[in-house]
């Protein structure tokens, strides 16, 4: 490790979650609740640097995985797509993307057979545009 740790060395920090900042709180629920099948925890409204913000917070996917949030600036623009791209690992990527397309989203960059490394994956959009790699092991 560049800064002479190793992962193990640091156990008092861990990832824990990921906030995916969308424009429309409500219809992005929707697409991960009908897509990934999360299942929302609770909602929080708050500031962050005297900014309005409002969340909507998710359970881990697997015993002991980070949570994800959906987050929304108030009174503010639309959030650039691109900075960040999700992670989700499913059973039945060909069935995923079915559920996607059906809940606005697209193929970003279609299915690859990767043998290699044991994996199928595929790029899509969820139904802002943000990103998603969709990967399913072998």
């Amino acid at each position: 490790m560049a800064d002479g740790f190793s992962p193990a060395s640091k156990a008092d920090a861990h990832f824990s979650f990921t906030k995916l900042v969308v424009d429309d709180l409500e219809k992005c629920h929707a697409f991960y609740t009908q897509v990934c099948g999360m299942v929302e925890q609770f909602r929080y409204e708050s500031e962050i640097g005297e900014r309005a913000i409002s969340e909507i917070c998710y359970a881990p996917t697997a015993e002991g995985g980070a949570s994800f949030t959906l987050l929304k600036y108030l009174n503010s623009d639309k959030p650039d797509n691109g900075e960040l791209i999700l992670g989700i690992t499913t059973n039945d990527l060909d069935a995923f993307i079915a559920r996607a397309q059906e809940a606005g989203g697209r193929i970003a960059d279609p299915v690859r057979d990767m043998p290699d490394l044991g994996l199928r994956v595929a790029f899509l959009e969820d139904c802002e545009g943000h990103l998603i790699e969709v990967v399913q092991m072998n």
